[in-house]
């Protein structure tokens, strides 16, 4: 089954909608890309018109900046201490925007969002 974004079928109070067209592939989504810690692993991905997509499926180094130095450094993931998007991702260790993961450097909470853009860049907490 395809993710697909397109009208509801029902209406703000719960009647079914009539459906006037089929599926178009500007309506067409994917399923969320799950980075996780291991060796680096992207896929590329045709985005519309001529914008190519890398996400990042596992990732082990981290672009970490510390506020009071003002300095960025890269740094070793060691692990994914905690998700607040999700308690399942926070289980399975998958790194998504706002999770606090353990660096050689310290604990820092991400920043990108590596599934969209395949770079993780983390501020010191």
């Amino acid at each position: 089954m395809g993710v697909w974004h397109r009208r509801s079928t029902r209406t703000a109070t719960g009647a079914r909608l009539k459906r006037f067209r089929s599926k178009r592939k500007y309506e067409m989504g994917r399923t969320p890309t799950e980075t996780l810690m291991g060796e680096e692993k992207r896929i590329s991905i045709d985005g519309r018109r001529k914008a190519k997509k890398t996400p990042a499926l596992r990732l082990s180094l981290v672009n970490v900046t510390d506020p009071a130095k003002n300095v960025t450094y890269r740094a070793e993931i060691q692990d994914v201490e905690r998700n607040p998007a999700n308690m399942d991702y926070q289980r399975r260790k998958v790194i998504t925007r706002g999770t606090i993961i353990k660096t050689s450097k310290g604990r820092a909470r991400v920043t990108s969002r590596p599934g969209q853009e395949g770079i993780v860049n983390a501020i010191l907490i």
